[in-house]
């Protein structure tokens, strides 16, 4: 069985397993979304949505949280994972767009990528949950599985991308990355299945007996 026959079975499995999916981390808006991920990083996004469930009906928009200023933003995310950086990016971003972006959030990889915290993987997120437009933001989770699928070769994020963009279809990529993402929790975990015993890897690699080990993003 080829890579392009793998991804057939595991786009059919994912599909019948997950038909409908919603988008784990809550937001109010695309501004929301941003902060939202740019918080999730080293971070549950069951600890995200229930640091920010209590932010989000006041604080919504740039202007808040430039008004917030960092002191008191970082008070209100103190019980995320590295908040005082995290802080600082959400206030120096917050100005940012209120400067160059009419307090609007950008609509291109490029214009998002040059905001403070925010990277490739944050960017494809904004862009594909927030805008529709077709992405595959890869995490670690995805990374890992995509190697025990056999889709990529675990190189780095930016291959394990590339592989994935290549062999699923475009119109595909904004269901795909988050079907992948709970299905790894649920089923194909990084200390459960090892590769040998979901449906996803069972089927594409029936005589495999050994676990698989993976490289991390």
């Amino acid at each position: 069985m080829n890579e392009i026959q793998r991804a057939r079975i595991i786009v059919k499995i994912l599909d019948k397993t997950y038909p409908k999916i919603s988008v784990p981390l809550r937001s109010k808006n695309v501004f929301t979304l941003l902060i939202s991920v740019l918080l999730s990083a080293q971070c549950t996004d069951v600890n995200v949505n229930n640091v920010t469930k209590s932010i989000y009906p006041k604080y919504y928009k740039p202007i808040h949280f430039k008004k917030l200023g960092r002191k008191k933003i970082e008070s209100l995310i103190k019980k995320i994972g590295i908040f005082r950086i995290k802080a600082k990016s959400i206030y120096n971003l917050s100005k940012l767009l209120i400067k160059n972006h009419n307090g609007k959030v950008p609509k291109t990889f490029e214009e998002l990528e040059k905001l403070p915290g925010v990277g490739h993987k944050t960017a494809s997120v904004v862009m594909s949950q927030g805008f529709g437009h077709p992405a595959f933001p890869i995490d670690t989770h995805i990374h890992r599985l995509a190697q025990r699928w056999g889709l990529t070769n675990g190189k780095n994020v930016i291959q394990t991308e590339k592989d994935l963009k290549r062999l699923f279809p475009k119109n595909k990529w904004n269901k795909l990355h988050l079907q992948i993402i709970y299905y790894g929790r649920e089923f194909c975990k990084a200390r459960g299945c090892f590769g040998i015993t979901c449906k996803i890897c069972t089927t594409c690699y029936p005589g495999r007996k050994k676990p698989i080990k993976t490289s991390k993003a």
